[in-house]
């Protein structure tokens, strides 16, 4: 009989876990004591987090995850102790393809828009674990080198939510197999901790008397030994917002690489990376002077950190970027910096401006260096993501709807389309007015979408609702240019002329370049093309015209295999 009655309580639990909301709680505050002990892979936390109920409905239960690797130890409002029961959880949120649940009991009702605090302590190891992409037919090389969060004797890198849930967290179940349910479910919790604060005091052991470096992306709030703790340092961070910010942590003894001249990047490498580093070094200040003209001079400090697989994917977020320095290209080197030297000079509260302007730089900083081609090349590597998302959202838009770059926490929209965007609106404008705009934006004055549309309308002295309408404030999708006809004749001068008309098929307008390839040479010229629409032009050339192509790349479309005509002889 005793037995019968644990399983029916069993089912009941299932059955409650079954129907809960798990994202009824916006976890608006957290406030972390983590101590990190590599040599067992161990982190053990502790602290308090506040959450409020976003629901139209009062909440008895809260629900609250971690990774799977890590255990609940308590859960407690007003220092008494509070029912909760535990349980896994299937999510790729987290690199183990599961979460530890805790189903928590509260004091009390939590109406719509209150908040309740809790003290909660947690622990358990963090090792590598591909997991989740291993299940999913990754081979493992490939998946440990994209998932090579660990805690580790020899060294250590965490990221947070999206690749290891290390702090609490809530959400529905998230599936790499189920179309994009990992991106939706991952941007829902960014827009609900938009505005969300973290402060930790992180802690690691150490032997000897080498202190490692413990580095998060936020400067730190303090350093030193301490804690209480004999032979541990530790490090106080706080993170202003979680939207865009995954916290993230690394650790190890790492060296540090200075340049002559004070510049807003610290760079920590393994001392048998040290020429990598020397690589970085070089191009600091080339970067700086770069951001610095486009964006202002520096007003915080960022750091760039040192990964022990040389083949580790580089993660970057707040002011701190890792990538492994073992085999370190000069260029991209200089591209790494031009971006995270962008977030010293410049931050605003919108993740299409914030992000979106340093993947903008990358291309820029990229022209600098190869030419327009070699910077669109670069600007290309987003275009497969963006053109994977549109046709997602053009083939269902109610599973997969399409978001505006003002309020979408989406990184194919705030960080590929943003760049294209940015780009576009430096061909269209020139970077005398761009620039002007971004040195007369102020984060603080942000409270308006169409805020920076102003700013760029009295610089550039030009009307841009059509393109921010399309391209900003709406997801139309993408253009679709082609040729629609070509005809070249002569005037009573005897001088080449063409007319062509040009047809937009996609749902979003844009300026476009084309260039007309003649016996001879080549002219480009640029023409505005509104969604739905056709637009005529007419060209002089000095000689017998042989092809006209419509868009170089600067413009992202939906199908750039129609873009050229060739004109038959007479």
């Amino acid at each position: 009989m005793k037995a019968l009655s644990v399983v029916c309580v069993l089912c009941g639990l299932s059955f409650s876990a079954f129907a809960l909301d798990r994202e009824a709680f916006t976890f608006t505050k957290y406030d972390l004591e983590v101590q990190l002990e590599p040599d067992q892979s161990r982190l053990a936390a502790r602290g308090k987090i506040t959450l409020r109920n976003d629901s139209a409905q009062p909440q008895k239960i809260a629900i609250l995850q971690i990774s799977s690797s890590l255990g609940w130890r308590s859960v407690r409002a007003n220092s008494k102790p509070l029912q909760f029961v535990s349980q896994p959880f299937a999510s790729d949120i987290d690199h183990t393809g599961t979460l530890s649940e805790a189903i928590v009991t509260l004091p009390g009702e939590v109406k719509p828009k209150e908040s309740v605090e809790l003290e909660i302590a947690y622990e358990g190891t963090i090792p590598l674990d591909a997991t989740r992409l291993t299940q999913i037919g990754v081979p493992d090389v490939i998946a440990r080198h994209t998932s090579w969060d660990q805690i580790s004797s020899s060294f250590t890198a965490v990221r947070g939510v999206g690749y290891v849930a290390w702090y609490p967290m809530a959400t529905e179940s998230a599936d790499f197999t189920e179309g994009n349910s990992m991106f939706q479910v991952a941007n829902r919790w960014k827009k609900r901790e938009a505005l969300s604060s973290m402060a930790v005091n992180l802690c690691t052991q150490f032997a000897g008397d080498q202190v490692p470096y413990i580095l998060m992306n936020e400067p730190p709030r303090t350093a030193g030994r301490g804690g209480g703790y004999d032979h541990h340092a530790c490090v106080g961070h706080d993170f202003d917002s979680l939207g865009i910010e995954i916290p993230t942590f690394v650790t190890g003894e790492f060296q540090q690489k200075k340049s002559a001249s004070a510049l807003p990047v610290n760079i920590y490498f393994l001392p048998e990376h040290e020429r990598g580093a020397s690589v970085y070094a070089s191009a600091m200040e080339p970067a700086a002077k770069f951001a610095s003209d486009w964006f202002g001079p520096p007003k915080t400090v960022a750091f760039l950190s040192d990964l022990a697989d040389a083949n580790a994917a580089p993660f970057e977020s707040g002011s701190l970027l890792l990538s492994s320095m073992q085999n370190t290209d000069s260029k991209l080197a200089a591209i790494n910096l031009a971006h995270l030297m962008v977030h010293t000079s410049f931050i605003s509260p919108r993740p299409w401006i914030h992000e979106g302007l340093a993947h903008f730089a990358e291309a820029v900083y990229r022209e600098k260096q190869d030419g327009r081609q070699a910077a669109l090349l670069l600007l290309g590597i987003h275009r497969a993501a963006l053109l994977d998302s549109e046709k997602a959202v053009a083939a269902d838009p109610q599973k997969n709807p399409g978001e505006p770059l003002t309020t979408t926490f989406d990184e194919v929209y705030y960080r590929s389309k943003a760049a294209y965007v940015w780009w576009m609106l430096n061909d269209m404008l020139g970077e005398t007015a761009l620039k002007q705009a971004i040195h007369n934006y102020r984060a603080a004055n942000d409270e308006d979408p169409n805020y920076m549309e102003q700013l760029l309308a009295t610089a550039s002295k030009r009307d841009l609702d059509w393109f921010f309408d399309d391209w900003v404030y709406h997801d139309r999708g993408l253009p679709d240019f082609h040729v629609q006809s070509v005809h070249p004749w002569k005037n009573e001068n005897g001088t080449q002329i063409i007319t062509v008309t040009f047809e937009n098929l996609g749902s979003a307008g844009a300026e476009v370049p084309f260039t007309v390839r003649f016996d001879g040479g080549e002219i480009t010229r640029r023409i505005e093309i509104r969604a739905k629409s056709m637009a005529t032009t007419r060209i002089d050339l000095p000689g017998t015209p042989l092809e006209v192509i419509v868009n170089d790349g600067s413009v992202p479309e939906t199908d750039m295999t129609n873009n050229t005509f060739r004109i038959k002889e007479p």
